[in-house]
């Protein structure tokens, strides 16, 4: 059998868009299921935008993603002798000529272009897509190599497809004009046609093109809101695919067992940013307890600052620590959140959130409930979170724990949300549930 061999070939510009990585994704994993070889081919024609650092930036977003690839980069500037030799071999063949063009700037030039056949159809089946086909004759003659003499994108794609062999070509829908013209190039040169897959555009909730305009589209992006790679990479995934089944959290043998090109839908796919969200925190969920939990003592440190060699010891017990933890990794949904969600157990100078603070304090009554709290809180010597919870249930008398359960969460914590109450509470420690209730009551409770 021959052997299956793609490619993922990006122009670097300093930023990966979430579209392209896509493409990578199924590309890669495509590869890894019918054991082919996955390529990667940096087309680095662009030298303004295709920086030592753009490229740096898309090798970093690979790397983080886990797309290793089988073979040695394809950089597509090394081989321009090899496009422009292959141009000549078309002038010679009158696959192509040369002719005169003046360029938006006025400036006129010899260009080469390539000819299109006038009768027939150009057909082929996408694996995706389906049979698709377009007459010839409604394809005008393009450009494959410009005025100052550097190849055009047509030529110099076609040409590094056929020099690595490419078998299968997975890329986005936006290029199915384009694979009329290359198809006719690969028959032009005598070259077997590759197979193509065109995948769907990600569109936003209006169905439009998805766009920095919807928010992050970029995958360094992603990488610095706290996303994790599995996450990002699962997702996306099923941004046009599925397993045939309700599972959507997967790990990375089952998605090489499972994904089939032909599965692969048609009709676009809508992003939507709170299940990718949800997603993380899926993810989060995995990492094992005690990778969490020096994630959460690194956060606690740098909350302390310079007082961390001084309090640390007062949460040195690790009993207390997994039971922080326990607590909050469930509840994580981005690892850039640690530190906001830790706050109010490590430092006192917490902020506090305005509309929790008008919405839960600022209302006839609360102060004086505060007050009562502060003297029945005194009293309870079994400081845990069931003997906290059974005391406010017994003064609610089955009438609904609201009125308690808000105010004392904003009062403790600064925040409308967050672990369960009566946990935090019990992680607080009396002394210092005391005091902060002390503190609400006397400076913003009405």
């Amino acid at each position: 059998m021959e052997e299956i061999r793609v490619r993922f070939a990006p122009s670097p510009t300093g930023k990966v868009h979430i579209g392209n990585i896509r493409a990578a994704i199924y590309n890669w994993l495509f590869a890894r299921h019918v054991g082919g070889k996955f390529l990667l081919r940096v087309e680095d024609t662009d030298l303004e935008r295709s920086t030592p650092e753009a490229i740096q930036v898309l090798f970093e977003c690979m790397d983080w993603l886990g797309l290793n690839y089988d073979e040695e980069v394809f950089y597509q500037t090394k081989n321009v002798k090899r496009h422009l030799a292959v141009v000549e071999q078309l002038l010679a063949s009158g696959h192509a000529y040369t002719c005169e063009k003046t360029s938006r700037d006025g400036k006129t030039g010899t260009v080469v272009m390539f000819k299109m056949p006038k009768e027939g159809t150009i057909e082929f089946d996408d694996i995706v897509k389906g049979h698709m086909a377009k007459k010839a004759e409604d394809i005008q003659d393009f450009a494959i190599v410009r005025s100052d003499g550097s190849p055009i994108f047509h030529i110099a794609n076609v040409v590094d497809d056929i020099d690595q062999k490419v078998t299968h070509i997975i890329r986005g829908d936006d290029h199915v004009e384009n694979t009329f013209k290359h198809i006719c190039i690969f028959q032009a040169l005598g070259a077997p046609v590759p197979k193509y897959g065109h995948l769907s555009m990600i569109v936003n909730q209006q169905g439009k093109p998805y766009s920095k305009r919807d928010g992050a589209a970029f995958v360094g992006e992603y990488r610095e809101q706290g996303y994790l790679p599995e996450a990002l990479f699962n997702y996306l995934l099923l941004l046009g695919w599925n397993p045939g089944d309700d599972r959507e959290v997967l790990d990375r043998e089952e998605m090489i067992k499972l994904f089939e090109l032909e599965k692969v839908h048609v009709t676009a796919a809508m992003f939507d940013p709170k299940k990718l969200a949800w997603m993380n925190g899926e993810y989060i969920k995995k990492i094992p307890q005690a990778e969490f939990k020096a994630k959460v003592k690194d956060a606690a440190a740098k909350l302390l600052g310079d007082a961390a060699g001084e309090d640390a010891p007062r949460y040195g017990d690790e009993a207390w620590w997994d039971y922080l933890v326990a607590q909050i990794q469930p509840r994580t949904k981005f690892l850039n959140d640690l530190e906001t969600s830790l706050v109010c157990f490590f430092r006192d100078d917490f902020p506090f959130d305005e509309k929790a603070v008008e919405k839960r304090l600022r209302k006839d009554g609360v102060k004086a409930t505060l007050l009562d709290l502060v003297e029945r809180f005194a009293k309870i010597d079994d400081w845990t979170a069931q003997t906290l919870e059974a005391m406010i249930k017994e003064l609610s008398q089955g009438n609904g724990m609201g009125p308690w359960v808000h105010p004392i969460r904003v009062a403790v914590s600064g925040r409308g949300e967050g672990i369960g109450l009566f946990e935090m509470l019990q992680l607080l420690g009396k002394e210092k549930t005391l005091a902060r209730l002390q503190k609400a009551a006397d400076t913003l409770a009405l």
